[in-house]
């Protein structure tokens, strides 16, 4: 029997009329794997995963292999987005068997839970032979495969009880040095981005270049951030006719990618390339930023006002299929005379570059801004588009994307001074805190307008809610989002942290106990919890003068400094947290109603500043201070005040 009918995940959904038996996860699936005395089949993966839809085709559909992991298996499927204390777990113990780990992920387990055996995509006839030669092991050699599953588990335990080396002191400049050596000797200077393909953007990386370019200046940090900005923006990988970002390019100068469009990459890429232009000063980027949040406001925000998670690789069951062109379609949409104006532009041939068709790209880097004809040609292209079949969407929202995406709206809106902006920012807060917050406080992760809110949230999902908090209030002047990051900070820290050795975990003191208690410590495709609560505490702790939030975060630091000096490009948000605390804040109050500062504040790029206006609250910031004035502080100690925007912008060029 199928469980995953009345499961509200899109991704469990897909999954529903599957021959297999699927469970979802949860204490029901693991007795019934005890008391049939059979392994666990887990299969984890998403809703936007391409692989995942091709394993699903040659196998999860198919009547002979849905037989024999029925006959010899408990099949439990997840969702990765909704549980990532699952997939953390799981991965750490694949990439120890395999080397390397990846979505669809499949491993095998004992009843308990503990992992003997996984690996990732496998083609129909490789997985039946792995599955026969699980079922033979399970039967004739179990001792053995529970052996290895208490090895490795054992292992994973001590990976999550990681501690900072005896001595080990809070990482300074010499670790960004360091670290930014080791991502110079990585950077692609012909097409950007770090390594060879497939290529992942980044974002967090630039950002921590950007900062060091804010400090130092010079060529070098320039030259990795321009370039990297404009190969991704004029390559494939963008969505020259929509706006936004696909997840990743299969290639190494950003043209193919793979087509799926994740809510994460939107709101790190969004981030990057708007303090890229406030920094260095590029109306391109701009333009990138604007449409790439026309993206997510049109395609992705939901009626209730949060943001949905994905948009599908495949449509009609094709990679790609909404985006590509052949010379022909654009012709019928343009006539030819029009047409071979933006057959030009977009980089568009008869032999095409993918799979026959064309992934429209700007083949002049960088030269992104429109002249009129190819703005109406693009016009009339993306109306065309619009009348295809779109891809999947995966309407779930989840609490930490809908946070990350909230802080870069918050941001941009200050910046460009966009009051569209501010309020879909201010709407997607108002419903995270009506629909994914319980009413004892606790938040949850996931939301589904059929389902309701489920799942207790994760570390992950506190700590992205406290930078976009924060981020509302520097925004809006708002006392009330400073108290609800403290409201959330608190609860984070007493939910999650680990007394002993510092840090996060991943799930709370309140969640369900699994196999190990694991802690989010490498920044991947999005910053991790520690990372995220490191800057967050700092912020925060700058705003309001809570030392305790600042010895939390050094706690981080600690922890985890030693590490991202050796691994930089693992560990680019907690470089951007050891960055604003070797450098010390910059804290800044504009007291009274002077737009006129608040705005030469928010229009410059001060990655380690922080703005009070607007309603005030229990802080040093607004002690003493007279109506009218800007004052710029470090360690609340502050410089003269100034009633200018020409004084005050003075001012914190002399701090930064």
């Amino acid at each position: 029997m199928n469980r995953l009918a009345d499961e509200t995940s899109p991704y469990l959904r897909q999954h529903r009329d599957n021959p297999v038996d699927w469970w979802a996860w949860g204490p029901d699936a693991l007795r019934a794997a005890a008391e049939q005395d059979k392994p666990i089949l887990l299969s984890v993966g998403y809703s936007a995963c391409h692989w995942c839809h091709v394993m699903a085709h040659e196998s999860f559909e198919d009547d002979e292999v849905a037989s024999v992991m029925n006959a010899g298996f408990v099949c439990i499927k997840v969702d990765r987005e909704e549980r990532p204390d699952i997939d953390a777990i799981y991965m750490d113990a694949v990439q120890a068997i395999s080397g390397h780990g990846g979505w669809p992920m499949t491993v095998f387990l004992a009843p308990d839970g503990r992992p003997f055996f996984g690996g990732t995509y496998y083609p129909k006839a490789q997985f039946l032979h792995l599955l026969a030669a699980i079922t033979e092991s399970w039967r004739d050699r179990r001792p053995e495969l529970l052996d290895q599953a208490g090895q490795l588990t054992a292992s994973l335990n001590r990976t999550a009880a990681l501690s900072a080396p005896e001595g080990q002191v809070l990482p300074g400049t010499d670790v960004l040095n360091a670290a930014l050596q080791q991502i110079g000797s990585q950077f692609d200077p012909e097409w950007g981005g770090f390594g060879r393909a497939p290529k992942f953007p980044q974002a967090m990386t630039l950002e921590l270049c950007l900062r060091a370019h804010a400090h130092n200046g010079g060529d070098g940090a320039r030259t990795v951030v321009t370039t990297s900005l404009d190969a991704m923006a004029s390559g494939g990988m963008y969505d020259h006719l929509g706006g936004g970002f696909a997840r990743y390019s299969v290639d190494a100068f950003w043209m193919v990618p793979h087509f799926e469009k994740m809510l994460y990459d939107q709101a790190l890429l969004s981030r990057v390339y708007l303090h890229g232009w406030q920094q260095l000063g590029e109306d391109r980027w701009l333009q990138v930023l604007e449409e790439t949040i026309t993206y997510v406001l049109r395609d992705l925000r939901q009626p209730e006002g949060g943001f949905s998670s994905a948009e599908d690789a495949d449509s009609e069951g094709e990679e790609g299929r909404f985006y590509v062109w052949r010379v022909e379609e654009i012709e019928e949409v343009l006539g030819p005379e029009r047409a071979a104006a933006a057959v030009e532009w977009y980089g568009v041939t008869k032999s095409g570059n993918f799979e026959g068709a064309n992934i429209l790209h700007r083949p002049k880097r960088g030269e992104l801004a429109r002249p009129p004809e190819i703005e109406a040609a693009r016009a009339a292209l993306f109306a065309a588009r619009e009348q295809r079949v779109r891809p999947g969407l995966d309407d779930k929202v989840l609490t930490e994307w809908n946070a990350l995406m909230l802080e870069s709206l918050a941001r941009a809106a200050g910046a460009t001074g966009r009051s569209d902006w501010l309020d879909a920012a201010v709407a997607n807060a108002e419903f995270l805190l009506a629909s994914l917050r319980r009413a004892d406080g606790r938040w949850l992760r996931s939301w589904q307008r059929d389902g309701g809110a489920r799942h207790l949230a994760f570390a992950a999902d506190y700590a992205a809610l406290v930078q976009s908090f924060v981020a509302l209030a520097e925004t809006t002047g708002h006392r009330r989002w400073i108290d609800e990051a403290l409201v959330t900070a608190d609860a984070m820290l007493d939910l999650f942290w680990d007394p002993e050795e510092g840090g996060v975990f991943t799930s709370g003191v309140d969640g369900e106990a699994l196999v190990t208690r694991p802690k989010d410590l490498l920044d991947n495709a999005t910053p991790s919890a520690n990372s995220m609560a490191a800057l967050g505490l700092l912020r925060l702790a700058a705003l309001t003068g809570e030392r305790r939030y600042q010895h939390h975060a050094e706690q981080i630091l600690t922890l985890v400094g030693s590490l991202a000096t050796t691994h930089p490009l693992a560990f680019p948000e907690l470089l951007c947290a050891v960055d604003f605390h070797s450098s010390g804040a910059t804290e800044v109050a504009v007291v009274g109603e002077r737009p006129d500062l608040v705005a030469a504040v928010h229009a410059r790029y001060l990655p380690n500043a922080v703005l009070a206006w607007g309603e005030p609250y229990d802080s040093p910031l607004w002690q003493s201070r007279r109506d009218g004035f800007a004052y710029v502080c470090r360690d609340y100690a502050c410089l003269a005040p100034v009633d200018t925007a020409d004084a005050l912008v003075a001012q914190l060029a002399s701090v930064e």
